[in-house]
């Protein structure tokens, strides 16, 4: 008697056939997009901005905005739910549980987190057990969201998302906004918690090492396409579209130097825009002339043989099916031409020079009346022409030193000399010393939207920096100051809301470099950007100052970056400096077991890179 196999349950979230349409204008933002997760397994959807990932989850939830219309099959734990705004409602929060990027979107200012998370448990449950599973103390429930740190506020988040006990948990860039060792303690929480729930996971990044660390299988997005899927391990080790390849030599290496960056030309078009072809074919350095007449369509690619695994350096996972299998949307699927190594990169000499552009003496600061001063004496200087990385964690006193600095906060002791110039206290500098000072002296802001006027046009803002330099301010010089950071004429009239990430902050760059200062703050400048926008913006800095021959101190918490453009390196934390030396030095040979903490809190690639699996 033949024993009967037994049952497979089936995914705990399928899509198929999923589009997403703008009725009033006839554009198609989305289509053919299909997945599914088994409980417990993890997928990561990747791309840039604009590739259709966040569209994606917004569908399948049915959390579009207004005017835009999905169609395909949604099923979640077996159940259909589509487009139904009845059925959608029901499994929201429920059997299928969004995390998104900014906790702040989803917790009210007002309410105290306790209050917040009751609202999603039954009736008499324990807050604080849910507290507790995020890695949260009971003191939390009773604290506002503005009391707590990123990392604590995304906590929160992720125990309000698991408050229903979902079957699919969705997390949207949940970590994009942190620093390095908080996010990788908040993913591997969220890897933990999953397996002992048995949730399914689906991560939506633009970060393709995060991604094969992350997850078991990788789903690269393009152009409101899906262009590649397959194993994390596969994937990293042989990539079959030219895009994937391109968005991971797109991101910084952390192990070494790069001349340049492998930047991706260009960016995503629109999905109606390259319907009759490859969407990636203007963008592709493999282009063919048939990639120009035919949109190619998604389509399994065999594995090619690949060594053993060594035991535990990749999970084991049971088959999946059809849904595991390797896939790519590439008339070269099956054999890419192997990309040229990028050349290597030689640090800077030590500047020849004894005197420093920029010297920092024992600078305090202190806000308010807390306990632990946000500045505890610390000294720096940055020479002629050189790069200063200043490094730390959220919260290290890396943005306050360079506000002080730009003059935007005031020290409460030590002293700062920017080119021989006391500039401790820019309220007391002369009119005349105050210009100086700001032609010296230029900053760029993590968050290029924040500091342009959104009412002004692109050209308006550069010609009234033009003018307080004292230099022409024509159409004609507005366009040669875009072309200085590599944008056409055109974007003189628009305005910033009409730009990207990337182009909004090249008009921040173009801004800081009216006057040509010797001197560039930077302030996280590549933190909120894709890797391939990152990329092309660390390009334009090493540019200008081979070009300009501008000396910059750069705050970041990415010591990948680091690695591609600092000469030296001060280390910061909660205020004090705990290790400085050129970039080789500190990266190489790192003496402070908190350095090293920083070092390997950078993906590499591997599940080992979190919490080994249970």
């Amino acid at each position: 008697m033949a024993v009967p196999a037994a049952a497979v349950p089936p995914p705990a979230l399928s899509v198929a056939g999923l589009a997403v349409r703008q009725p009033a204008t006839g554009r198609t933002l989305l289509s053919e997009v299909g997945f599914e997760v088994a409980p417990g397994e993890s997928l990561a959807i990747v791309g840039e901005s604009g590739s259709g990932k966040s569209l994606t989850v917004r569908a399948l939830l049915g959390l579009l905005p207004p005017g835009l219309t999905a169609t395909g099959t949604v099923h979640v734990a077996g159940t259909r739910v589509d487009a139904d705004a009845d059925r959608l409602r029901r499994v929201r929060g429920r059997a299928v549980s969004l995390l998104l990027q900014d906790p702040f979107t989803l917790l009210n200012p007002l309410r105290k987190v306790g209050r917040q998370l009751a609202d999603g448990l039954p009736r008499g449950a324990d807050v604080t057990r849910l507290l507790a599973e995020v890695g949260l103390p009971p003191e939390t429930a009773g604290r506002h969201p503005f009391q707590l740190s990123g990392g604590m506020r995304q906590r929160v988040g992720l125990a309000a998302a698991l408050a229903g006990d979902p079957d699919v948990l969705i997390a949207d860039e949940p970590t994009t906004a942190l620093d390095a060792t908080t996010q990788r303690e908040v993913l591997a929480l969220i890897r933990r918690i999953q397996h002992e729930r048995g949730m399914a996971f689906v991560l939506i990044t633009h970060d393709l090492r995060l991604a094969f660390s992350m997850c078991d299988r990788v789903m690269v997005m393009y152009a409101g396409r899906v262009v590649e899927t397959g194993r994390s391990a596969a994937l990293r080790r042989e990539q079959t579209h030219p895009y994937t390849r391109a968005l991971l030599a797109a991101e910084p290496p952390a192990d070494r130097r790069l001349a340049r960056i492998p930047a991706v030309p260009g960016s995503v078009p629109a999905h109606d825009a390259v319907r009759d072809r490859c969407a990636f074919a203007d963008r592709c350095p493999v282009v063919l002339p048939v990639c120009l007449t035919a949109q190619p369509p998604l389509l399994p690619v065999e594995e090619t043989a690949q060594p053993p695994v060594s035991p535990g350096s990749e999970p084991s996972l049971p088959a999946l099916g059809a849904a595991d299998a390797r896939s790519s949307a590439c008339v070269r699927a099956s054999g890419l031409p192997p990309a040229p190594e990028p050349a290597p990169g030689v640090a800077a000499p030590a500047p020849a020079t004894a005197v420093p552009l920029l010297r920092v003496d024992t600078l305090r600061k202190t806000y308010g009346t807390a306990a632990r001063p946000a500045l505890a004496g610390v000294s720096l200087t940055v020479a002629p022409g050189e790069v200063v990385a200043v490094v730390g964690e959220s919260g290290s006193g890396k943005t306050t030193l360079a506000r002080c600095v730009a003059g935007l906060e005031h020290p409460d002791s030590g002293t700062i000399h920017l080119d021989g110039q006391d500039v401790s206290d820019y309220g007391r500098l002369t009119r005349p010393a105050l210009r100086q000072a700001r032609r010296t002296a230029q900053m760029i802001f993590q968050d290029p939207y924040s500091t342009l006027n959104p009412a002004r046009t692109v050209g308006a803002t550069l010609k009234e920096a033009l003018h307080a330099d004292g230099r022409p301010a024509t159409g004609r010089d507005v366009a040669r100051l875009l072309e200085s950071v590599g944008l056409g004429p055109d974007l003189a009239a628009m305005r910033p809301a009409g730009l990207s990430g990337g182009e909004r902050q090249r008009v921040s760059i173009a801004r800081a470099i009216t006057g040509e200062p010797r001197l560039l703050i930077c302030d996280e400048p590549v933190a909120a950007l894709d890797v391939s926008v990152q990329a092309q913006v660390l390009d334009l800095l090493a540019d200008l100052r081979e070009r300009l021959g501008m000396a910059m101190l750069f705050i970041t918490h990415d010591l990948a970056v680091v690695r591609q453009v600092a000469d030296r390196v001060y280390v910061l934390r909660r205020g004090e400096l705990v290790e400085s030396g050129t970039a080789g030095q500190v990266l190489d040979h790192p003496a402070e077991p908190y350095t090293r903490a920083l070092l390997a809190s950078v993906p590499d690639g591997t599940s080992a890179w979190l919490t080994p699996r249970p």
